[in-house]
């Protein structure tokens, strides 16, 4: 653990910590725990300096833990997972899981209907949809990426983010979240803000065995600093703070979402999106409201009308219903 990492969970707490108690526990000078604490507030942490008292999070956190996440995740989803990780600082946690598909060794995958985990406190090139960077500052965010290994791609395999979108949903609501609506094609939105995003990124061959990476960001306490830098990015965000959730216990987040997830998949296996499209459209953000998606062919303005049996996006407009299967989606707002 460096430093840093070691000041941080030191402060993980949410009490008050003297520099000279935290020099004296990591048996380094005030000045390092003084450059420490600079470090953990240009990642975005939001640490109190309380004049001669020390320093402070204004709340506590749960720093990543991968023995506790999978001592909480369901036995029979236990079961089949392979290696399970938390680590301080990463590319991304896609990238991560994504390597180890492109080293093309069996080894170092999980086997046939088997995944493996992967959390990170901190991502340096952290991404969502279509490349865009995802802001995320130690212990105020969710970053969790799964790799899952199909004997073959099953059918349908587009709409995968959509049934993964829904198995959010659920985890989210087994934990007392029910504010949280789906946006077409990877979003969690609550009161029309940013909650959260899915990734999903596909290694595969002709007719073989795949690989899926499915990544998810979900906002739990941004707070004020990290908020305002989401917000020049063009996305209004939201937190499960702002939900309610006052306390959030990311370990305890990650293994709802990842019982779920693997539920998920395997649910995906025998019936596709079939079984998921009731509880997709109930969430579905966007149904009847004025949208514009922009796609290759260019941008089209009409009332959404749900999704369709292949996930793809159908938009009502003055010269008929269009299919989307990809695009970029804003909502306009009606005069």
């Amino acid at each position: 653990m460096t430093l840093v990492q070691r000041v941080f969970t030191a402060l993980s707490d949410g009490t008050v910590h003297s520099g000279e108690q935290l020099a004296a526990a990591q048996a380094v000078s005030r000045s390092a725990i003084w450059k420490a604490v600079g470090a953990l507030e240009a990642l975005g942490v939001p640490i109190e300096a309380i004049p001669h008292r020390g320093y402070r999070l204004p709340q506590p956190v749960t720093p990543l833990d991968a023995a506790h996440i999978v001592a909480k995740l369901a036995p029979e989803v236990r079961s089949k997972l392979g290696l399970g990780e938390s680590a301080w600082s990463l590319v991304s946690t896609n990238d991560a899981l994504l390597a180890r598909a492109e080293q093309k060794d069996p080894r170092v995958l999980p086997a046939s209907g088997q995944f493996d985990f992967l959390v990170a406190e901190y991502q340096t090139a952290g991404r969502g949809r279509r490349s865009r960077p995802w802001l995320a500052p130690p212990g105020g965010a969710l970053c969790l990426s799964l790799g899952w290994s199909f004997a073959t791609l099953p059918k349908g395999a587009a709409a995968l983010s959509l049934a993964m979108g829904v198995c959010a949903l659920r985890a989210m609501r087994a934990l007392g979240v029910s504010a949280v609506q789906l946006k077409w094609p990877n979003d969690l939105l609550a009161y029309d803000r940013k909650l959260g995003g899915i990734l999903i990124e596909l290694r595969a061959e002709s007719a073989g065995p795949a690989y899926v990476v499915i990544g998810m960001g979900i906002n739990c306490a941004l707070g004020t600093s990290l908020t305002q830098q989401v917000q020049e990015t063009g996305t209004e965000p939201i937190d499960l703070q702002a939900l309610g959730m006052a306390s959030c216990d990311r370990n305890r987040l990650a293994a709802a979402l990842i019982d779920e997830l693997v539920r998920g998949v395997l649910e995906f296996e025998r019936t596709g999106l079939a079984s998921f499209a009731p509880e997709w459209n109930a969430a579905d953000a966007l149904v009847g409201r004025v949208v514009e998606v922009g796609a290759t062919t260019g941008a089209f303005v009409g009332h959404a009308r749900g999704i369709d049996a292949d996930g793809a996006l159908c938009v009502q407009g003055l010269t008929g219903t269009q299919r989307f299967n990809s695009g970029e989606v804003t909502v306009r707002s009606q005069a």
